[in-house]
């Protein structure tokens, strides 16, 4: 059975760091990319960031600011988040797609629906 579980969310005041943990169990990091993405109120969800086979991806708005990792003994990704704003305030879930095949590569992410499994979101809110 397939899990993954997001943590490390939070309250942070503006120019804040939070790292998000993505924990998976029942799949390996060395057979799956994962992504995050996010979902801010009353907006559709967007893709962050992914990462497979040690190749990354970033969306250009959070680029510099935001970083994934992934450690595959622990089949754990992360996501370093610095410099944090307002509009970054969302609900981030983190999501697993099969490696062969999978649009995780250095120019995109692909679309939701190409993920398989998906974490039940960690709440990020950032305010003063």
């Amino acid at each position: 059975q397939v899990q993954l579980v997001e943590s490390g969310g939070g309250l942070v005041q503006p120019g804040g760091s939070l790292r998000l943990s993505c924990a998976a169990s029942g799949l390996s990091l060395d057979d799956y990319a994962i992504a995050w993405f996010r979902r801010a109120p009353g907006k559709e969800r967007e893709g962050v960031s992914c990462i497979s086979a040690g190749m990354t991806y970033t969306v250009q708005s959070v680029k510099g600011r935001f970083t994934i990792s992934g450690d595959n003994a622990k089949n754990t990704v992360y996501l370093q988040m610095n410099s944090l704003k307002p509009e970054d305030t969302a609900v981030y879930y983190c999501a697993a797609d099969k490696m062969a095949g999978s649009s995780c590569d250095p120019y995109g992410l692909g679309q939701m629906y190409e993920y398989d499994y998906w974490g039940q979101g960690t709440q990020v809110t950032v305010s003063s």
